[in-house]
């Protein structure tokens, strides 16, 4: 019975994820064009709602595209997929990408990117000139270093030093009509990494087009890639770490997972959790070449900016981003944590340790029910525990969805037969 339950809900998953191809392609589109739309219609923010609206008819053409071919029954099916996906990609993409930075050049007080596009160009002056980009902080109730004329959260730098690499370009020129920007540089390497890793990726050509839809062509992708971005690299760099992972090249994968933690905090849960999996071609797990690699970079990087101004450091890289530095941030969506820290302060220094310490209970565990744990349950678990963080933190925003949405989609792609499911076949 439970291999037949097990066998069932694998169909089920591979029937919608992989859904007759084209068929599913055109509801992706579909949805997504439906989507474009209402945030066209309804955000307040300039660079979402130009987005909005120049990616509705990519989306809609590309739907209505699959459909009929769908409905053709092509014979080449699997590369009329990819064809119609990296058209996607540069109808939602590069296209709005290319108008939101010229339209940024020719007009930077209009609001053409999002404000993290200004905090990585600005702490990438101060890098290249031999500054600390962590200049801002709470110091007796009051913040020091604000930055004249700006909002307040755009002062704060709530990165690791690394992430300053994106703004490099524009360090010491806005010349190049807008060729530049941040954004650019993100999309770029993004689109490399993410590229790199689906050639590694040990999937089906139909998966890896799934993939890359989830990552790069639909919302949970283009939106970011063409309005701010510093998430994307992260998770392509998380996939290509998966990629080397599953091949067991430990030592590129703790190279790559040590790039992404210097860079950003968000990469450190599925770094740490990458000790547990990492395996050699023999089977020996091999988490200190991990721990090693990542440790390295990020001390490397890290530390002289953390010496240096150790307090307003982490007034930058944590306090901020958890509501603790006495601004608020623009990042706080109206979720749960949010609205409860609201309504009662206190809530947000009580609500992210507990959950800390009962989801951490909790995954212990279900990992100790099913150790050793596969690659794949790990992102499993990754992808509940960033949905959980999401709901409480006071000051996160619902943009961050992307980050469980594609975990549970790798998790879906690395996943291998289970003993069960191989008799049941």
């Amino acid at each position: 019975m439970l291999a037949l339950q097990s066998s069932r809900r694998t169909r089920v998953s591979d029937e919608w994820v992989a859904h007759s191809g084209l068929r599913g392609d055109a509801v992706l589109y579909g949805l997504s064009a439906l989507f474009a739309l209402v945030l066209g219609w309804t955000s307040t923010q300039v660079a979402q709602w130009h987005w909005g609206y120049l990616a509705v008819a990519p989306y809609a053409l590309a739907a209505l595209v699959a459909l009929v071919l769908a409905r053709m029954k092509p014979r080449r099916s699997t590369m009329i997929r990819m064809v119609l996906l990296g058209l996607v990609i540069l109808g939602s993409v590069i296209i709005p990408l290319g108008l939101e930075t010229r339209w940024r050049h020719q007009d930077p007080a209009m609001g053409y990117a999002q404000p993290e596009v200004s905090v990585i160009e600005r702490s990438a002056t101060y890098v290249s000139k031999g500054k600390d980009p962590y200049r801002t902080y709470l110091h007796d109730g009051h913040l020091v270093g604000l930055l004249p004329g700006l909002p307040a959260y755009e002062s704060f730098f709530p990165y690791f030093p690394l992430m300053s690499v994106f703004g490099l370009p524009s360090a010491d020129t806005h010349l190049g009509a807008g060729l530049t920007d941040a954004r650019i540089v993100m999309t770029l390497m993004t689109l490399i990494t993410s590229s790199a890793a689906l050639l590694l990726l040990k999937a089906s050509r139909e998966k890896k087009i799934r993939v890359a839809q989830i990552l790069l062509a639909l919302p949970t992708g283009a939106l970011f890639l063409s309005t701010g971005g510093d998430d994307m690299p992260i998770l392509a760099l998380l996939l290509l770490a998966i990629a080397f992972l599953e091949r067991r090249s430990s030592n590129s994968a703790g190279v790559t997972l040590g790039i992404a933690a210097a860079m950003k905090l968000t990469a450190w849960p599925f770094a740490v959790g990458a000790l547990l999996v990492a395996k050699n071609k023999s089977g020996r797990s091999t988490w200190f070449t991990i721990a090693l690699w990542t440790a390295a970079i990020v001390l490397v990087t890290v530390v002289p900016f953390a010496v240096h101004a150790p307090f307003a450091f982490f007034s930058n890289v944590f306090a901020f981003p958890l509501g603790l530095a006495g601004v608020a941030s623009p990042a706080a969506s109206a979720l749960p944590g949010h609205i409860l820290t609201t309504w009662w302060a206190p809530f947000g220094h009580i609500l992210a340790p507990l959950t800390f310490l009962v989801g951490g209970y909790f995954l212990a565990r279900y990992s100790q029910r099913h150790w050793p744990l596969t690659l794949s349950r790990l992102l499993a678990m990754l992808s509940v525990a960033f949905t959980v963080m999401i709901c409480v933190a006071s000051a996160t925003r619902v943009g961050y969805v992307i980050y469980p949405i594609n975990f549970a989609v790798w998790s879906w792609v690395t996943r291998e037969p289970e003993a069960n499911e191989l008799v049941e076949a």
